[in-house]
């Protein structure tokens, strides 16, 4: 499956969360560690849904940029 994640800056450092999948969550240094940690953090939310028995979340989520005049 292919989920949408989010990466903000966070003060110091930067968070990411899936919208499809709440309470999965992560955080690094950079964004590239942040990118890992999330992906990380699905498998294991997945992995967590499968062993209570309960049904995995469609990705459904779509990420688009609008352009607009500054």
């Amino acid at each position: 499956m292919r989920y949408a994640i989010v990466i903000e800056r966070s003060g110091n450092n930067f968070s990411a969360y899936a919208p499809d999948l709440p309470g999965c969550v992560a955080t690094g240094a950079t964004v590239e560690e942040t990118e890992s940690e999330i992906r990380e953090a699905i498998g294991f939310h997945i992995a967590g849904l499968r062993e209570d028995g309960l049904p995995l979340p469609l990705p459904t989520s779509q990420v688009e940029y609008v352009e607009v005049a500054a």
